[in-house]
């Protein structure tokens, strides 16, 4: 039977190396930091066009990144270079430490599970049929653990009902059982809540939450649900036109985001000097301009400025989204 699984390859990307290879790679540390994948000016062409254009991201070890950008942005492509499905025109990439051109890289792709775009199953097959073909793909001694795997993706009372019949929220568990079929450390996710209803998306972001937590599984999630990202991701990578924009942490984004007051001032020195007297949290952005988060009554604030003679131009409330601000990196708006 002709296998139709190429989407779902937890493990299986290098099928001809040896059975049970021992997981003894290294991890990356690069200034202190465990990196889980990390490239380096990655490049993909097709023809004239760029798809991966000198890309550079590092996916820390225990994250759950959101690798952030528009259809048509490169993030697929990005993935199937790591799964070795295609390869780079240029640039390098390392997978727990492996650089890709070395023959060690095997043993970390290995340690990793991906589903790209649409889980492909097969459709005359039961839940726990396409997880015992999968085990013997990966040549696995015995089917244990099997039972295991659909119950921590909340399929275990399928029963013998076919894959055709599932909704796509039960396909899109089912193929990342199929992707942790060969017990990785590290999942690449292309985006898993597509076509899913409110439920589907609430049980997806659950499990993804779950494995993170308690398997302690690195998380790759390439998608353009900002919002949904926004619940789950401790890091980002936003990416357009083939390009890495903007890397930062959860926390990062928080304080780039989170509601403030912003400040046109005559002398921010002056400003600063008064918030500091306050206790005020705030953000020197230029000689005249700051963001200041805590909350203050106008009247006051304008009043104690003026005795330091400084005089207040404009004030704005913002309280920028997750969505905005990919936006005004990105230069427009969705499309």
């Amino acid at each position: 039977m002709k296998s139709d699984m190429e989407s779902s390859i937890g493990g299986r990307i290098e099928n001809s190396i040896e059975n049970n290879i021992e997981n003894n790679t290294e991890d990356c540390i690069d200034n202190g930091r465990i990196y889980a994948l990390k490239t380096e000016n990655l490049t993909k062409c097709y023809g004239k066009f760029k798809a991966l254009d000198a890309l550079s991201m590092h996916v820390p070890k225990g994250a759950i990144y959101g690798f952030v950008g528009r259809n048509g942005a490169g993030k697929t492509t990005l993935i199937r270079v790591i799964c070795g499905l295609v390869k780079a025109s240029s640039g390098a990439f390392s997978l727990h430490g492996i650089p890709a051109d070395r023959r060690e890289i095997v043993k970390s792709r290995r340690r990793m599970g991906a589903v790209i775009e649409t889980p492909a199953l097969y459709r005359n097959m039961t839940a726990e049929e396409n997880l015992k073909q999968q085990y013997l793909i990966l040549g696995l001694p015995s089917f244990e653990g099997i039972y295991e795997l659909l119950r921590l993706v909340g399929l275990d009372d399928s029963g013998k009902k076919k894959v055709r019949d599932f909704s796509l929220g039960m396909k899109q568990r089912l193929g990342l059982a199929i992707a942790l079929a060969g017990d990785p450390d590290f999942l690449l996710l292309d985006e898993p809540v597509n076509g899913l209803d409110p439920q589907g998306i609430v049980e997806m972001r659950e499990l993804i939450l779950k494995l993170n937590r308690e398997r302690q599984i690195t998380v790759l999630i390439s998608s353009h649900n900002l919002n949904e990202l926004s619940r789950i991701a401790t890091h980002y990578g936003i990416i357009d036109h083939g390009r890495m924009i903007k890397e930062l942490s959860a926390e990062e984004l928080f304080q780039l985001c989170r509601k403030c007051v912003r400040m046109e001032v005559s002398d921010t020195a002056a400003l600063a000097r008064v918030l500091d007297g306050l206790h005020f949290q705030y953000r020197i952005l230029s000689e005249n301009m700051a963001d200041v988060f805590s909350a203050f009554s106008v009247t006051n604030l304008v009043l104690a400025l003026h005795k330091e003679n400084c005089e207040v131009l404009t004030m704005t409330e913002r309280d920028e989204s997750l969505e905005s601000y990919f936006f005004s990196l990105t230069g427009g708006g969705a499309k």
